[in-house]
């Protein structure tokens, strides 16, 4: 009997000893699925979710296993984070496998992408720790490729904010005199065409009338009447008023041999409570706003004077004060100024800039059509005036443009030091570190450049080169651009994408690109074709890339590369 119980117990120890001395087996690779699969760029990053599911009787009770996860490409492999479980014996803070029921373990992989991933192979490497001895077991591939599409976004594609010239070829002066009438009267004195301010005005309208670059667009001639008083003499006064002027404007007019003075018009109004209110609160009479408040409290005239009356300790001021200002003709000469032409501006560019006021030279810009061309009048424009922000953005702007990368982002520093709150060179210098990859930087100096109109296209760049493709599309709105269809594209927009595309202006090799991956999601056989073949005729590189690019695997492509 105590032979049989021996023999009893020793089966049991073996079998309970059966889940701990055994080796690890060979991991399948049935065991493990990916998501996604292929893996896909998002924003810079290749971020993937490896589910391994463990079979029952298979993880050994006192093994720990360390998974990393590599991905193999071109000779080289790069390690995401490590991830380690345990059987059931091992003390640890693991996540737990049990032997008899197997168990699901998840573990996260990110890269930062490279280009030569796009044929790449992830493995799993296991490392494992068993009853003090350590030994590794074969790798298991478990995804190829990586579906690179996102990683076209190109941040060299934005156009910077430009500083904007104010340049205006006509500019409109306008200068005025006024004529002042005693009460009741309408006929012009002596002294009041003697003033300083009706001197200043016919000097103005004569020098204008002698110098081509002036033309005298309007001379206006407003009358007034003060406001007490009947209602129909005010007018009566006030038309009168305005005839003796005009009267005596004409005559001047003759004197000087002025013909052209554009149009000669001329208005009155019977009682100018508008100007009253004006001056009333402008004065410093006492009780304002008292007066104020009659004129709010009632609309027609003859109250409003009979109201004012009663208030007779204020009225004897008004009448000093204030209504004698109102008793006048107002002579309004609207003059144009105009500037030089377009091929004035453009000769003086090249031959005198220092004749050239600053927004001359930042319109001369506007009237080239080649980059190169504005790169050179922008150089002049930083050159003959270094200290105006605008011109030293600009000058960065045609320098990024041109790929000159260095040179924009020291133009940019430079304009953002003579301007520290102008928004244009904060939204620059943020798409120069959005190519430098320095996110944090791009978003602060994007946060310091509200108001710019480019900012839409720079912030949906950043969002699409940050992962965030539903922002990114938010942020492009109707853009027509390469990089608003590629975000359209990868939230599976796929209708407002070939709208955008069609839509952009000046189509590039990347635009014809997108185009064929479009094509492909579409399953559009011939905008595949059609598009990847216009896209490698304009960049040989692309033929190589598309050989490669995962977005084609199930099209022949050999008619074209």
């Amino acid at each position: 009997m105590k032979t049989k119980s021996t023999l009893l117990l020793a089966a049991s120890s073996m079998l309970l000893l059966s889940g701990c001395s055994k080796k690890l087996g060979q991991f399948q690779a049935d065991y493990f699925s990916v998501n996604p699969n292929p893996l896909e760029v998002v924003g810079d990053r290749v971020p993937a979710t490896v589910t391994a599911r463990i079979p029952e009787k298979f993880f050994v009770k006192n093994a720990e296993v360390t998974v990393t996860p590599y991905l193999c490409y071109e000779g080289q492999e790069t390690a995401s984070q490590p991830y380690t479980f345990q059987g059931e014996k091992v003390r640890g803070n693991n996540p737990v496998v049990s032997y008899d029921n197997g168990g699901t373990v998840t573990i996260p992989v990110m890269y930062l992408y490279q280009p030569e991933m796009m044929t790449s192979d992830l493995q799993l490497a296991f490392n494992v720790v068993q009853g003090g001895k350590q030994y590794v077991l074969p790798r298991v591939s478990v995804a190829k490729g990586v579906v690179a599409t996102a990683a076209l976004a190109d941040a060299s594609t934005v156009t910077p904010a430009l500083a904007p010239d104010k340049f205006q070829r006509v500019i409109n002066e306008k200068y005025n005199a006024d004529i002042h009438f005693l009460i009741n009267r309408a006929n012009i004195r002596d002294n009041q065409l003697k003033t300083a301010e009706m001197n200043d005005l016919g000097a103005r309208i004569r020098e204008a009338a002698g110098d081509s670059a002036r033309q005298i667009e309007e001379i206006n001639v407003s009358s007034y009447a003060s406001p007490e008083g009947k209602l129909d003499f005010n007018t009566r006064l006030a038309e009168d008023r305005e005839k003796s002027t005009t009267a005596y404007l004409k005559g001047a007019l003759k004197k000087d041999k002025i013909t052209e003075f554009g149009e000669l018009t001329s208005n009155f109004t019977p009682e100018d409570w508008e100007g009253f209110q004006k001056l009333v609160g402008a004065s410093n009479i006492q009780d304002k706003e008292l007066i104020l408040s009659v004129l709010s409290m009632y609309s027609d005239p003859e109250q409003r004077e009979k109201e004012i009356r009663n208030l007779s300790s204020i009225f004897d001021q008004l009448a000093d004060q204030i209504l004698p200002q109102l008793r006048k003709s107002r002579i309004t000469a609207s003059i144009n100024v105009i500037g030089k032409s377009d091929d004035e501006i453009l000769e003086l560019v090249q031959t005198d800039p220092q004749k050239l006021s600053v927004d001359e030279i930042l319109y001369a810009a506007s009237l080239v059509d080649s980059n190169s061309d504005r790169l050179g009048i922008y150089r002049t424009a930083a050159e003959t005036y270094p200290n105006d922000y605008r011109t030293l953005n600009d000058l960065g702007l045609a320098q990024y443009v041109a790929g000159d990368y260095d040179g924009a982002k020291a133009s940019f520093e430079r304009a953002a030091k003579a301007a520290p709150n102008a928004a244009e060179p904060q939204m620059n210098l943020g798409l120069i570190s959005l190519r430098e990859k320095d996110y944090r930087q791009a978003n602060q100096k994007f946060g310091a450049a509200a108001g710019t109109p480019e900012l839409n296209d720079a912030l949906g760049t950043y969002f699409l080169m940050t992962g965030d493709n539903a922002a990114a599309v938010k942020a492009f709105g109707d853009a027509k651009t390469n990089n608003a269809a590629l975000a359209q594209i990868l939230t599976k927009d796929y209708s407002k994408a070939k709208s955008t595309l069609a839509g952009v202006t000046a189509p590039d090799a990347m635009t014809y690109y997108i185009s064929a991956i479009l094509g492909a999601r579409t399953n559009n056989d011939s905008m595949v074709n059609t598009n990847l073949r216009q896209a490698v005729k304009l960049d040989r590189s692309l033929a190589a890339k598309a050989a490669k690019d995962l977005e084609f695997k199930n099209f022949n492509l050999s008619a074209i590369l």
